[in-house]
């Protein structure tokens, strides 16, 4: 059962941040099916976070519910970060909570990447913005970044976001096919075993 926590720093209700995750959530399941796998899937609403993400960045520890979600992303096997443009670049909000997370939280954790905004001009910001600063993390986003603009929830675009949506699910599920645990049953032999034949 594969693990993931999708990071959504929209704003307003519902965002198109928020549409934009469960799509890849749903996408993401039918992928890890295909290779055998589950998901179970915890979707974090940063804006609901807003003033313990601040108060964290003051005193310089997480409390509450926030401190659940930065040890949910810790355990998490894999991460799909969703935030919306905001002058060319990720949300602050987004920003904040990776801020306070501790250095290493993040270290090769695979990521899915995506981001929502007005017109298609802005999607350079993923690669500008979000990937540099996941990496400087020591996370390992997969190739495949997912923009969705305006027209592309309903419009002419919908069919190509539903094409990189399903691509970057089959990208993130490889990369977790391979971080995953097996169970003890798949034939695995401890190499203490494989010493004493």
């Amino acid at each position: 059962m594969a693990n993931i926590v999708v990071i959504s720093g929209g704003l307003g209700s519902p965002s198109s941040t928020r549409v934009l995750g469960d799509d890849i959530v749903v996408q993401l399941t039918d992928a890890l099916a295909l290779r055998g796998e589950g998901l179970e899937a915890r979707v974090v609403e940063l804006r609901e976070l807003g003033h313990p993400i601040v108060d964290a960045m003051l005193t310089g520890f997480p409390t509450g519910e926030l401190a659940a979600v930065v040890e949910s992303v810790a355990s998490a096997d894999a991460l799909v970060v969703v935030s919306p443009t905001f002058s060319a670049s990720i949300s602050g909000l987004v920003k904040s909570f990776f801020d306070i997370l501790e250095p290493d939280t993040l270290r090769g954790k695979p990521v899915l990447m995506a981001a929502t905004g007005g017109t298609e001009r802005h999607s350079l910001m993923l690669e500008f913005a979000m990937r540099p600063l996941l990496s400087y993390l020591g996370a390992v986003p997969v190739r495949t970044a997912i923009f969705a603009a305006t027209a592309d929830f309903g419009g002419p675009g919908a069919t190509s976001l539903s094409h990189r949506v399903a691509t970057g699910a089959d990208e993130l599920a490889d990369a977790l096919a391979h971080t995953v645990p097996r169970p003890a049953d798949d034939g695995f032999v401890e190499f203490a075993t494989l010493l004493g034949r």
